[in-house]
Parts: structure tokens; C-alpha cells; sequence
């Protein structure tokens, strides 16, 4: 008897996905669930299949209760804090997720493709120049930008997508700084790379993008104190997650500073109130600010791999 699948994402974009499954699984789907529907129905499934980009729902302690059922939580994303960890280990429900599947994701540059975007359209001022001609202006003055070859770019992490970010900025950025923990290997690394300290990245960066995780100790990495040591025009791009950042204090530092600007990809509270947060409310009221809403790793090429990976990984987990 197949088991049953409950998909609470969207998979019918995704070329031959839900075939799969149904080969497999007793599938059913609720593309975009509330929490109160999926409450009412959770009870029937053992695996629920997800991913945090759009959803509504973080998977709590509250909803695994209701889960009598439920021994498998697939998530095809790297980042897992939809899901409630601590609670999942307690009640044994095994969490499946991309995070150490290298040979997926070393296939995948989506997010890394994405935070080059943002870095170029801020720095060129391409969406609010696109708004203004949409308005009926041409006037070229209000958005004067930067070149790009006159600008250090700090890169905070230098894991898969940090790596792929300094690859991409190499022929492009007048210098790179680098922050990573653990130390580089300096002869693999361009002339124009660095490994520094966080201080001297944070001091001397034009721009900065972040690629950690927000585990624990990365929760509100950029704060008042980081933000101090920062150029008053620094633009930073936000293609991990909303934790990293202390939103309140990113937008007092925006306000006081208004040639610095941020981009960002994801929010603070992302699945449960993405609107209460406080870079959005600044958004409505401040050119600073350009959001999208966590695309940094939907393309038709990385979905398919990812989530076809994670779908094969969970019938290898049940075979």
C-alpha cells in the first residue's frame, strides 16, 4: 500500500514531478494551504512534501501534534527553518533537505546568479529608472549610478553560493573582499581576492552580500554595531534570509543615511507575517529599499533539479 503524500507547494509547474510521485506515493496536494486547512487534514499523511519560498505555513509543534501519521518532512530547499527542528528530532519525524547534497546543488546558481542581479540593478538604479519612464519621464540625472569596476565588493560566507558570487564578480569588481571563518587556501584565490576580518570588510566594502546560513549564532549578524563600522552609502544585498538581518536597526541606519540602500530577496518572518516586517513597511515610503519576493532560487532549471532531487532522495529513504 503506497504511502500517503501530502505536497503543500506548489509541484504542477515542475516537468514530470507529479508523475513521479503518484508512481510512488498516494498523492494529494495543497498548493498554498492555510495553516487552520492544513490542521484539519494533516492527520491523514505520513510525508509532507514542502519548501519555504511561498508557503504560508511554518511546520510548528502545533501542526506535528496534529501529524499522528507523519514520519517524513521533505523540504526542497538547503535552509530548513520553516520547519521546527527541535520538535521533529523529539518525535522522531526524519527532515529530509538539499543542505548536503552537493551533487544537486553544486548543479544550481540560481541564488548566486540573483544576488550579481540585484548588485547590478542598485547599483544602476534600473528599477526606479524603469518606474520613471513608466510615469512618462526621460531624465537620466536622478539615476546616476556607479561602475562597477570601481567598486570593492565584500562576499560574507564562502560556501557554494559565495563561492559562485566571487566567480562571477572576478572579471567584474575592481576588488573582493572575503569573509569566511574558517582560513582560505590564498594561492587558489584571483590577485584582485582577499580573505580579510569582518571589521576590515565591513570598513571598507562598497558593497556587501551576505551567503550564511541563519542558524543560531548568524541570527541578526547585520546590527547597529556592524552597520556603525559601514561606508554611508554602502548598499547591501540579502540573498540567505531574513534573520540575518535586525530589520529595525537596518532601517534606522537606512533613514540616517540615505545614500545607502539595501536589496534583498527574503524577509524577516518571511512565513508567518512578511508584511508586518519592518524593511518592507520601510519599503512603502523609501526608494532605498527594493525587495523580491525570495525568487533568488525559483528558476525552471534549479526547481527541476532540486525538487526532483529531493523527490529521489525521499524513495531512496523509504526503499
Amino acid at each position: 500500500m503506497k504511502k500517503k503524500l501530502l505536497a503543500i507547494t506548489p509541484i504542477s509547474h515542475i516537468r514530470g514531478l507529479e508523475s513521479f510521485l503518484k508512481r510512488h506515493f498516494d498523492l494529494d496536494k495543497f498548493e498554498d494551504p492555510t495553516q487552520e486547512v492544513l490542521l484539519k487534514i494533516i492527520h491523514k499523511y505520513e510525508i509532507i512534501f514542502t519548501n519555504p519560498n511561498m508557503s504560508k505555513i511554518y511546520l510548528s509543534d502545533k501542526i506535528i501534534k496534529k501529524a499522528k501519521k507523519l514520519k517524513v518532512i521533505c523540504t526542497a530547499s538547503t535552509g530548513t527553518n520553516h520547519i521546527d527542528l527541535d520538535y521533529t528530532k523529539k518525535k522522531k519525524i526524519k527532515v529530509l533537505s538539499l543542505r548536503n547534497e552537493k551533487k544537486i546543488i553544486n548543479q544550481i546558481s540560481s541564488t548566486a546568479e540573483h544576488a550579481l542581479a540585484l548588485i547590478m540593478a542598485t547599483v544602476r538604479n534600473i528599477n526606479k529608472a524603469n518606474m520613471s519612464v513608466k510615469r512618462g519621464y526621460w531624465d537620466y540625472r536622478p539615476f546616476i549610478g556607479r561602475q562597477i569596476n570601481n567598486l570593492i565588493i565584500g562576499v560574507i560566507g564562502y560556501g557554494r553560493l559565495g563561492k559562485m558570487i566571487v566567480k562571477y564578480l572576478i572579471p567584474l569588481a575592481k576588488k573582493i573582499l572575503v569573509y569566511e571563518k574558517k582560513k582560505l587556501n590564498m594561492k587558489n584565490f584571483n590577485k584582485k581576492v582577499s580573505q580579510v576580518s569582518l571589521k576590515k570588510l565591513f570598513t571598507n566594502s562598497d558593497v556587501i552580500t551576505l551567503h550564511i546560513h541563519a542558524d543560531k549564532q548568524n541570527l541578526n549578524f547585520i546590527n547597529k554595531k556592524t552597520l556603525h563600522l559601514m561606508k554611508k552609502n554602502i548598499l547591501i544585498v540579502n540573498t540567505s534570509r531574513g534573520e540575518i538581518i535586525n530589520e529595525l536597526d537596518l532601517v534606522n541606519f537606512l533613514k540616517k543615511n540615505k545614500g545607502s540602500k539595501y536589496s534583498t530577496d527574503v524577509l524577516k518572518g518571511e512565513i508567518l507575517n512578511k508584511f508586518k516586517s519592518e524593511i518592507y513597511k520601510y519599503s512603502k515610503i523609501s526608494d532605498q529599499v527594493l525587495i523580491t519576493p525570495h525568487i533568488g532560487g525559483m528558476t525552471l532549471d534549479a526547481q527541476e533539479l532540486a525538487y526532483m532531487g529531493i523527490a529521489k532522495k525521499l524513495i531512496s529513504t523509504f526503499n
